[in-house]
């Protein structure tokens, strides 16, 4: 059985003339979101979280985007506050931080 349609369309690095972004999320021509993931051990962090994302809303022809940067070790998490803070981004509601790092199993404490 085939479900109901949806007014939702999501495309994984659609193309639109300036390189893909990870995600577009979208309920009609006219109602588009952005989600641009980031590795935080990126050497080019800075410089992407500075240009990228805004160059992808261009060319979707949008202003709402969210940046998700993963952090997978201290260091990653600790570069990421401060490129954060560089960019003033920190407490931005667009980028989210994801916590990544490994902790031990319960069963090992």
């Amino acid at each position: 059985m085939v479900g109901a349609p949806s007014r939702f369309d999501v495309n994984r690095e659609p193309n639109n003339g300036r390189g893909p972004v990870d995600f577009k999320i979208s309920s009609g021509a006219l109602d588009k979101s952005l989600i641009e993931f980031k590795l935080a051990k990126s050497t080019s962090l800075m410089l992407n979280l500075e240009n990228q994302v805004e160059i992808y809303e261009k060319a979707n022809k949008t202003h709402q985007s969210m940046k998700v940067i993963i952090a997978y070790t201290d260091a990653d998490l600790a570069k990421t506050t401060t490129v954060l803070a560089k960019l003033d981004l920190t407490g931005n509601p667009a980028v989210v931080v994801i916590d990544a790092r490994t902790e031990p199993s319960a069963s090992t404490v």
